[in-house]
């Protein structure tokens, strides 16, 4: 290494290494490529543009090994593998960039600091960007909501292209490319669910997907590392893609490198300006076809861990021993040592791109513009009339959201109509190439039904996330499948730096309703999962037990930010319970007194959940006619009746800590006994068991049959009025 020639910016402390100048940098060096005023290079052709964007990448690689290797962690070698592509795109000017590779988390870091976004959470300078990485308040090891400039999170693979449509479907004039690894792409989710997308908005082709070709997942090769470039290219296009662009590493090598994947970094500076070009140009076309109307895939075929510590899936992860001190460490960040001219230019061109840091200029980093919600037409039914339907009763409400907000996207895998909301079809329309009035279907709807879970709760939660309002329905059942990713979006709000539209879901036709159908269409363990997640501070899950409740709870659901809400509800025809007025009080107090006659020895009955409700008044008339008091006491909002101590309410970006006194949990579930009854999983009665001090037990969901009734499934388990009044009236003893 080389004393440098001018002074050393301060955004540079903490770099260990400056090298020498570049070849031919008095030619191509002298001005940066993105000129003042500008937010792009003029011209992808231009060798300046292209000798620049190369400066770019190498400075990425030095940055992800520096910052890597400073906690001896983390994953440098996916993202160096394509940093020419990622720099093409910054240099072009697009910096509504997300992923499907938590794992390329350094790399997004290093340009966000790079292009000062990472100032906004005051980090300045390499040093501090090595202090905090992978800690709290800082860089954590995936992407998360917290970062700013980073439109979305990533952590498990087969995301990333739902933030991706996401965006595109909100903003049609602006690209969203998104990083895919070829590891990644042996998941089911993301071809399936673009091809579903494609089919649905034919003309929203404003994502592009950069395919990470590079021969190895994390601990191997790639299950995709054998096939062809034709073949490859073959796939896509078989798969709806109207234009492949595929740029391959191996057309340019001069050093006789073994394999079908090599390292541009080995190549001579000719050739490595040569393949950057090559790059520049192929994502240069394939951003301008993806805004143009062709669904467009652009693929980098290199080696991965170009340029850093290590090669193959080697190169993946660092582990204890790749410290700064280690000789591979050491190797890879003199390999990558820039002077700081370089550094300097590198910078101006990152803070031009795309109109300035990515914290500012990102969709993401402002507030969407929502069309004002007023007066919604709830209806109010008498308690005590006729039975009714409650999601037949939130869907019309459903349908009012979706005609004011042309944006609102209802999601919906195994069909609105089966689970009750049918007048949601009526009303908004399934998405549909084939114009049919019986099925409602039309080119231009508002109901996005692919057959995936994940691709519904993909889209609908990712619509939340970058400020829109959805709806994502499903049967209890089923719903598991795309919970990951719904889990990664509300985890992402409880950090976000931005107020956004909650994400909320309908889950019908639970498992009690579904005994004909057997074990197959009776998985309630999903409440267990959102039971859990309620400690996270912002997961709301929702009993309403009636048609008038369901309608208040989505209200509520519909005035809210950053949370997860979860309705869950029945398809039958029920009683009315509530009034509106009862469920306001509720989503306050977490629970409303259905009904109470007081006597010497009370029993108190916790029922989460409305069909259920019925075996429980069963109970109580039995054990009133033994001369037992009785309260019957409707969970409706479970959250509320943690103690603050037991959720993380605290540290959420936008904290709720309203939670149920002491007082007013006595005058709810204080009694001689208390029974808590579910049709679900037992842990979403956990908040009250923690605080009760009363005899008590569970009454819950066992296992799955097939069986003709409900009542007769709900016996199955154990949950009959006669079950229940005993064991009640043995706790008393």
């Amino acid at each position: 290494m080389v004393a440098v020639s001018q002074q050393i910016p301060a955004f540079c402390e903490g770099i260990q290494y400056f090298g020498e100048l570049p070849p031919q940098f008095d030619s191509y060096g002298k001005a940066p490529a993105i000129a003042e005023g500008q937010t792009a290079i003029a011209d992808p052709t231009d060798s300046t543009a292209a000798y620049q964007t190369l400066l770019y990448a190498d400075a990425l690689r030095y940055l992800i090994l520096q910052m890597t290797a400073s906690k001896a962690s983390g994953h440098p070698g996916g993202f160096a593998s394509q940093a020419e592509a990622y720099a093409g795109l910054v240099m072009l000017g697009y910096k509504n960039i997300v992923t499907e590779v938590g794992h390329h988390a350094p790399g997004f870091y290093s340009a966000m600091f790079l292009d000062r976004s990472l100032e906004d959470m005051g980090i300045e300078t390499v040093q501090q960007l090595r202090d905090r990485f992978r800690e709290r308040h800082g860089l954590l090891g995936h992407l998360s909501g917290y970062i700013p400039g980073l439109l979305a999170p990533a952590g498990p693979l087969g995301q990333g292209q739902h933030f991706a449509m996401a965006g595109a479907l909100l903003h049609k004039d602006t690209l969203f490319p998104f990083t895919l690894g070829d590891g990644g792409m042996g998941e089911p989710y993301p071809m399936s669910s673009m091809v579903h997308f494609h089919t649905a908005f034919p003309n929203v082709t404003n994502f592009l997907p950069v395919l990470v070709w590079n021969g190895f997942s994390q601990e191997h090769h790639s299950m995709v590392s054998l096939q062809t470039n034709e073949q490859m290219m073959a796939y896509w296009h078989g798969n709806g893609f109207e234009e492949v662009v595929l740029v391959d590493a191996k057309d340019f090598d001069d050093q006789n490198q073994s394999g079908a994947f090599v390292d541009s970094t080995a190549f001579s500076f000719g050739q490595r300006l040569a393949f950057t070009k090559a790059v520049l140009i192929g994502v240069d076309e394939a951003a301008r076809s993806a805004l143009s109307g062709k669904l467009t895939v652009f693929i980098i075929k290199q080696l991965k861990g170009a340029g850093v510590h290590a090669r193959g899936a080697k190169s993946h992860n660092l582990y204890g021993h790749h410290t700064l001190e280690n000789a591979d460490i050491i190797a890879g960040l003199k390999a990558n040592a820039l002077p700081a001219e370089v550094w300097n230019l590198v910078r101006t061109n990152c803070e031009r791109a795309g109109g300035g840091p990515a914290s500012k200029v990102a969709v993401t980093e402002s507030v969407l513009p929502l069309p004002e919600l007023k007066d919604l037409p709830l209806e109010e039914y008498a308690v005590g009339g006729d039975k009714k339907v409650s999601t037949t009763a939130m869907g019309q409400l459903v349908a009012h959201v979706g005609q004011i907000d042309r944006n609102y996207l209802v999601t919906n895998a195994d069909g609105n109509e089966a689970s009750g909301i049918g007048n949601i079809n009526q009303a908004l329309k399934i998405i549909h190439p084939t114009e049919d009035s019986l099925y409602n279907q039309t080119p231009n709807g508002q109901v996005y039904e692919p057959l995936s879970e994940d691709a519904c709760a993909g889209l609908a939660a990712g619509l939340a996330l970058f400020g829109a309002r959805s709806l994502w329905c499903s049967y209890e059942s089923f719903a598991i499948n795309g919970l990951p990713i719904w889990q990664t979006v509300t985890q992402a709000m409880a950090e976000l730096r931005r107020p956004t539209p909650s994400t909320v879901t309908l889950f019908t036709a639970g498992a009690l309703e579904q005994g004909r159908n057997g074990w197959t269409h009776q998985r309630p363990e999903i409440e267990a999962y959102f039971a859990a997640m309620m400690r996270n501070g912002n997961v709301f899950p929702l009993f309403p037990p009636d048609a008038n409740s369901i309608q208040v709870c989505y209200e509520w659901a519909l005035s809210t930010v950053n949370k997860g809400i979860v309705i869950t509800s029945s398809k039958s025809p029920l009683p009315i319970r509530t009034t509106f007025e009862q469920t306001r009080q509720a989503l306050q107090d977490g629970a409303i007194v259905l009904h109470n006659s007081p006597n010497e020895k009370t029993i108190v009955f916790a029922v989460v959940g409305d069909m259920v409700l019925m075996p429980v008044y069963e109970a109580a008339t039995q054990l009133q006619e033994q001369g037992f008091g009785v309260r019957i006491v409707s969970v409706i909002s479970p959250r509320r009746l943690y103690r603050p101590s037991d959720v993380a309410w605290d540290i959420c970006a936008e904290p709720d800590g309203e939670f149920l006194a002491d007082a007013k949990f006595e005058q709810f579930f204080g009694g001689d006994a208390l029974i808590g009854v579910t049709g679900g999983a037992s842990t979403m009665l956990e908040p009250i068991m923690l605080r009760s001090t009363a005899k008590r037990d569970t009454f819950c969901w066992k296992r799955g049959e097939t069986t003709a009734t409900p009542a007769e499934l709900m016996a199955l388990n154990g949950i009959t009025g006669n079950t229940m009044a005993k064991r009640a009236i043995d706790l008393l003893r």
